[in-house]
């Protein structure tokens, strides 16, 4: 539990610039607690632009960037959200996964993961490049993303990041350099719980 919370600091200290590539993953400068979700558009799995503003307006939310539904451990923590949905809805939170996939590569993670939550393509990084997740895949991952982006991307990754939203205002995160290392569900409800009575 040391660990999360050191993740945070480190990640709460000095600037937020949005918009910059990263060359690493631990060189990302994420968007701080305090600070309001960026104006982008997403597509949906129908293939719908949306606006993630407007999902996020007037609600709680726990919003994740993931690298893919090629990635074991991506789906890993995907079914360990969707394992804990229903006690975060009666929370009172919604859960939204956006990850460089197109929307019918987003199709496919959900019939395989059985998720009932909300996937939303982000297969242009727009929206990890404003969050200040965004780094530059190494050149091993480019089959990986074309695949899944449907030819959209090729060279950016998003690092796996999980931000909660009181409407569209950041009240905690988690970010890790290291994508093998995800918050734990236990972890995330309690926090969640803390944040549903403010």
């Amino acid at each position: 539990m040391k660990n999360y919370f050191v993740l945070l600091i480190l990640f709460s200290c000095g600037m937020s610039f949005s918009q910059v590539l990263s060359k690493n993953p631990t060189d990302v400068s994420p968007l701080l607690i305090g600070e309001k979700s960026p104006k982008v558009t997403l597509q949906t799995i129908e293939n719908q632009p949306i606006e993630l503003t407007k999902i996020l307006s007037g609600k709680k939310s726990i919003v994740v960037f993931y690298r893919g539904g090629w990635c074991p451990y991506c789906n890993t923590h995907l079914s360990a959200l969707g394992e804990i949905e229903n006690d975060l809805v009666k929370l009172g939170y919604q859960i939204i996964a956006i990850s460089p996939d197109s929307p019918n590569s987003l199709r496919g993670t959900i019939s395989n993961e059985k998720l009932n939550y909300t996937l939303l393509s982000d297969s242009k990084s727009d929206a990890a490049k404003s969050f200040g997740v965004a780094f530059t895949a190494p050149d091993n991952y480019s089959t990986y993303l074309a695949k899944g982006s449907d030819g959209f991307n090729t060279s950016v990754l998003p690092v796996p990041s999980l931000f909660i939203f009181d409407d569209d205002e950041i009240v905690f995160e988690y970010i890790s350099p290291n994508f093998k290392q995800r918050i734990s569900k236990e972890l995330l409800v309690m926090i969640a719980q803390n944040f549903s009575k403010k």
